[in-house]
C-alpha cells in the first residue's frame, strides 16, 4: 500500500492558505509517500487552478519525492448536487467538472466525490431533501460526471460519509453498479462508517470497487463530529480491516484525512499520524 496524508490533515490545509509545496516537503519529511490535494474556493489548488499551475505542482510533488494519490474537495458541501435548487445543482457540476480537469493534470488517477446529501450534519439550517430525490438527482449527476472522468481517464470515487445517503454497503454497491463502468467506484473511508457499522464488512462487500482508500479513526461512543481521534484511538478494529483488504487484494492509496489539526503544535499530527500508519502497515 501507498502511504498517504490529506493536504487538510496540515494547519491551513481547510483554508487553502499552506502553500501546497510545502505541504509535499513536511510529508515526506515525516515519512509519507504520497499527498491528497483538496479543492478549495482559494489556494494553490482552486477554482481557479490553470493546468500551467498544475504542472508546477506536479513538479513540486517530484521533487519532493511524494505521489500524488488523488484530489479531494469540501465545496460539495456547500454547493450539493443534490441540491432542491436546479442553479445550485450546475454550480456543484462545474465543481465536479472542475475536480476532475485538476486531477487529471495533476495526473492524480482519481477524485473523491460526495454524491448529494439528505442534510448536512454539521449545518443544522440545511435543507432536508427526500433520499429518494437524492438518488435520483445523484444518479443524474455522476452520469454526467462519468462521461467526462471517462474521457480524462480519472476515476470517481463515491465516498461514504455522514449525508444519510449510501449507508450500507449494499446501497453503495447498487449505487456504483448502475453505471456499469470502471470509472466509478468507491472512495472508502474506513472511519466513518463506525457511525454505523463495521469497516471489515463494508471492505468484503465492496471488493473491486474501492479505488481510494482514506484512514480516520472514531470512538463509537462519542457519535459525533468530536468522536473522530487519532489513529489507534478509536474503536476501528485494524488488523480486522487490513486482513479485509488484503482479502480483495487491496494495495493501493491508503491516505490518512486528520482534521481537525490539533489546537496547538498542530504539526505534531503528521508524525503522530506517519507512526501509527506504520503500526498498522506493519512496517513497525
Amino acid at each position: 500500500m501507498i502511504k498517504g496524508i490529506s493536504y487538510w490533515s496540515f494547519a491551513g490545509g481547510l483554508e487553502g492558505t499552506k502553500p501546497i509545496a510545502e505541504a509535499f516537503k513536511e510529508a515526506k519529511k515525516a515519512g509519507f509517500e504520497s499527498v491528497e490535494p483538496c479543492l478549495s474556493d482559494t489556494g494553490d489548488v482552486s477554482m481557479q487552478t490553470t493546468e500551467a499551475k498544475a504542472k508546477e505542482i506536479i513538479k513540486a510533488a517530484s521533487d519532493a519525492g511524494v505521489k500524488i494519490s488523488s484530489v479531494a474537495t469540501g465545496l460539495f458541501w456547500g454547493k450539493s448536487l443534490t441540491a432542491s435548487d436546479p442553479r445550485v445543482r450546475a454550480e456543484a457540476l462545474e465543481i465536479g467538472k472542475k475536480l476532475l480537469d485538476v486531477a487529471a493534470w495533476l495526473d492524480a488517477g482519481a477524485v473523491l466525490i460526495v454524491p448529494g446529501a439528505v442534510d448536512v450534519f454539521f449545518d443544522p439550517a440545511s435543507e432536508v431533501v427526500e433520499f429518494d430525490t437524492v438518488w435520483d438527482r445523484a444518479t443524474e449527476a455522476i452520469g454526467k460526471l462519468e462521461a467526462h472522468a471517462k474521457s480524462l481517464k480519472i476515476e470517481i470515487g463515491i465516498e461514504n460519509v455522514w449525508n444519510k445517503f449510501l449507508t450500507g454497503p449494499f446501497e453503495m454497491k447498487a449505487f456504483i453498479d448502475q453505471f456499469n463502468s470502471e470509472w466509478v467506484g468507491s472512495y472508502f473511508d474506513v472511519g466513518n462508517v463506525l457511525l454505523y457499522g463495521y469497516p471489515e464488512h463494508w471492505i468484503k462487500s465492496l471488493g473491486k470497487r474501492i479505488k481510494r482508500v482514506h484512514f480516520k479513526d472514531f470512538r463509537s461512543a462519542v457519535g459525533t463530529g468530536a468522536g473522530f481521534v487519532d489513529l489507534l484511538s478509536g474503536n476501528v478494529n485494524w488488523p480486522a480491516v487490513m486482513s479485509a483488504f488484503k482479502e480483495i487484494g487491496y494495495d493501493g492509496f491508503v491516505t490518512a484525512e486528520m482534521v481537525p489539526a490539533y489546537t496547538h503544535y498542530p504539526e505534531a499530527i503528521i508524525d503522530n499520524t506517519s507512526r501509527a500508519m506504520d503500526s498498522i502497515l506493519g512496517r513497525k
